[in-house]
């Protein structure tokens, strides 16, 4: 006897219906085709809009929300016609917004910072300071999106440090160029470009689509104004003397900053670069006696970041020399004297290293760098003089019988 199917509720239905179907471009794809089903059906939108309509309004939200990727991404756009549905079956028209793509209804509210609309911004959290400056560096946190994705096509989020990007070389997106220079330190907003600002009318197979409108979210952490800094270091001595101190202090500090910046990504050997481009400009200006009082606090911090960066290099007697230079500069500096005290212990002088952070500690007591240092700098000299000890007591030891020459 044949075994009769027990009928499906309306609920058990609509999953059914989840699993085979899903909208795409105004109609409901039959997904077996996706898993090589020979003749796939595609059913308009108008013969099961009423069923669907009231499946939807029947269901709870777990229903829609659990299972696979594409249930969740269904339940979010049907969510979002609910009201459309409601008109349709009552005989009213859609509205002109029903109509429209999301990135469609979202570009009404944002700024056109092109000219011609096709570079669109929405600030969602204001920035401070000036804005970013042409042929600038930025550091910056981005996702590109396109419509209907839940997850970006391309994004720096994930890592830990972004890199540091030039305008005009790193930045190969003309959208992306534009929105930065409207950008200011802090800034985070969302762009929408069209295809000319984008990946223009080919795409870039096979993430990118031909003509596609891109969403970005940006977050300008940051911006070196490198042009500058570049250009004048490009200068000889004599032109670079002709520029007035602020313009000097200014390019030194941004160089200073670029050593800060590649410190942070562990690359020491060229944040020292930086910090010596930095340190010789502040020396020419030195010979001017009415400058020095405004070059030597730049020059203080540019040498302490040298002292460290020659630490990180393990390199401690550059680094002892740089401390020294800035403690002529503040004598009662604690980093200078701490500085001084890590290198002399590395170099075994533990005299002159206890008396650095003895100092350092007179100036910042509850300094836990500088007192663990002290610890470690006592547990290092205590170990010194048991093997000192050692080595005298086997040198004056007395000789045993065995040890004599030619006693036979």
């Amino acid at each position: 006897m044949p075994v009769i199917p027990a009928r499906r509720t309306p609920r058990q239905e609509f999953k059914a219906s989840l699993h085979h179907r899903y909208w795409r471009d105004g109609s409901l794809f039959d997904s077996q085709h996706l898993h090589g089903c020979s003749q796939p059906s595609l059913t308009p939108v108008s013969e099961d809009l009423t069923a669907f309509s009231d499946l939807l309004e029947d269901q709870p939200a777990w229903c829609l929300t659990s299972g696979s990727r594409f249930r969740r991404g269904l339940w979010r756009r049907l969510s979002g016609k609910m009201s459309v549905f409601s008109r349709l079956r009552n005989g009213i028209p859609p509205s002109r917004d029903d109509c429209q793509s999301p990135y469609e209804r979202l570009s009404q509210r944002m700024l056109d910072i092109s000219g011609d609309r096709g570079v669109l911004k929405d600030i969602i959290r204001e920035g401070a300071g000036d804005p970013v400056t042409p042929d600038a560096s930025v550091l910056v946190k981005y996702s590109g999106y396109l419509e209907h994705m839940d997850k970006p096509f391309d994004s720096n989020c994930f890592r830990k440090t972004p890199r540091l990007m030039k305008l005009g070389e790193d930045i190969t997106l003309w959208g992306m160029e534009l929105g930065l220079l409207s950008m200011r330190r802090g800034e985070l907003a969302r762009f929408l470009f069209k295809p000319t600002y984008a990946y223009g009318t080919l795409g870039c197979p096979p993430l990118i689509p031909p003509n596609a409108t891109v969403l970005f979210e940006i977050e300008l952490i940051d911006f070196l104004d490198s042009a500058e800094s570049d250009k004048f270091c490009a200068l000889s001595a004599e032109q670079q003397e002709q520029f007035p101190l602020q313009k000097v202090l200014k390019v030194a500090a941004t160089e200073r900053e670029f050593g800060n910046y590649l410190f942070r990504q562990n690359r020491f050997c060229d944040a020292k670069v930086r910090y010596k481009r930095a340190l010789l400009l502040l020396h020419r200006r030195l010979a001017i006696c009415e400058e020095q009082h405004l070059v030597e606090p730049a020059e203080l911090l540019v040498l302490l970041n040298l002292s460290f960066v020659y630490l990180k290099l393990d390199r401690p007697a550059m680094a002892l020399r740089y401390g020294e230079q800035a403690l002529l500069i503040d004598k009662r500096n604690a980093k200078a004297l701490f500085r001084c005290g890590q290198a002399c212990l590395l170099l075994t002088e533990y005299e002159q290293a206890r008396d650095f952070l003895v100092r350092a500690q007179k100036e910042q007591p509850c300094n836990h760098d500088i007192n663990n240092e002290l610890k470690k700098l006592s547990s290092h000299y205590r170990d010194y003089v048991d093997r000192e000890r050692e080595m005298c007591h086997r040198m004056f030891a007395p000789c045993g019988s065995g040890s004599s020459v030619g006693g036979n």
